[in-house]
């Protein structure tokens, strides 16, 4: 049975087209109509949802400027606090009914990633048609367990988990009656380098969790996005703004509209290609096989005359008999006049 989840009026899935996910983080820099902006550019590239962030600073992290909530890990964001970070870069709530309802009158689903108890509520509020657990939250159990309970899907990014930590999420989600699990491979650096995303752990993600996996993309370009989709990523989720140049929190990792909507592009082009198992021909390639090898005569041939490897051969097209006669067909002699150009058939050949 084909697994297959629905995030509002869309599925997600084995037969779907790839749930493609602009993420919207910090980048509307405090300004609504640039979030507008944002999600009308989303739309225009060819995006399925857009996504939130739903927190305050003092829902997130506490105002302290202790050593322990200094940035200091080798990222984008070092030299400043956890709370300074996300006074720069939370989405007022105020602004959210009304940016998802525009993501929907533009034909997009809008949904968000909750950091705190209030954050789930708020959006259960809203009715937002799925929950985005970030990487960074897939060790709180208790916000999982609150997400689960409300029958929606949930969406995982694993970006800081070991397997036990993803183990423990499926199975918080599994206990609450939720089987609607989408697993997102998730690389936290950002920008992510190629060769630490390991795209490859997405099907065995899938095999082993028995779920539906994604790509939650940090790195430059389409690439990754795309290899993602070819090894069974059936959601993916790149964070989108109007230009790198304007500056922000997320700007130096996110694709501007055109890379967006080229990424899109090659995720359709992508999901064309890869097409099904089977090993039938289409009308075009039966007809190609015209092209292909047959035995013909190549020098004029008389009745009773021998077939040899200098009148006879394998040669394109494919209009006289099957190659694989040709052993067969040698020493054998001729049953009538031959001319060069001929495609070889039965008839031809004396059988004695």
């Amino acid at each position: 049975m084909k697994k297959r989840i629905q995030i509002g009026s869309r599925y997600v899935g084995e037969g779907e087209p790839t749930f493609i996910v602009a993420e919207v983080s910090a980048n509307h820099q405090q300004d609504y109509h640039r979030a507008e902006a944002i999600i009308r550019a989303a739309a225009e590239a060819g995006a399925d949802a857009v996504k939130l962030q739903t927190y305050l600073p003092d829902t997130i992290t506490m105002d302290c400027d202790n050593d322990y909530f200094q940035i200091t890990q080798g990222t984008i964001w070092d030299g400043t606090t956890l709370h300074k970070l996300y006074q720069t870069a939370f989405t007022p709530w105020e602004w959210q009914p009304k940016l998802m309802h525009l993501a929907n009158e533009l034909g997009m689903e809008c949904f968000s990633s909750p950091f705190d108890f209030t954050a789930v509520d708020f959006m259960q509020r809203m009715e937002m048609p799925a929950y985005k657990v970030a990487s960074f939250e897939i060790n709180d159990i208790p916000l999982i367990r609150r997400i689960a309970r409300l029958g929606k899907p949930v969406i995982l990014a694993t970006g800081i988990a070991y397997l036990e930590d993803i183990e423990r999420a499926v199975q918080v989600c599994k206990e609450e009656g939720n089987e609607q699990v989408i697993l997102l491979k998730c690389t936290s650096t950002y920008p992510s380098p190629y060769e630490a995303m390991n795209l490859r752990v997405i099907p065995n993600m899938a095999q082993v969790f028995d779920c539906l996996t994604g790509l939650s993309d940090h790195s430059m370009g389409t690439a990754a996005a795309v290899a993602g989709v070819a090894l069974g990523a059936k959601l993916v989720e790149k964070h989108l703004t109007l230009a790198r140049a304007d500056g922000g929190p997320d700007a130096a990792f996110s694709m501007e509209p055109d890379e967006f909507k080229r990424m899109v592009d090659d995720i359709r082009i992508t999901e064309k290609a890869l097409g099904r198992v089977t090993y039938e021909l289409s009308q075009q390639q039966k007809k190609s096989r015209e092209d292909g090898r047959s035995l013909f005569v190549v020098q004029n041939i008389k009745a009773g005359e021998v077939f040899t490897m200098e009148n006879i051969r394998s040669i394109r097209p494919a209009f006289g008999l099957h190659t694989m006669y040709y052993e067969e067909v040698l020493g054998k002699t001729a049953a009538e006049d031959i001319v060069k150009g001929t495609p070889l058939d039965w008839r031809h050949i004396h059988w004695d």
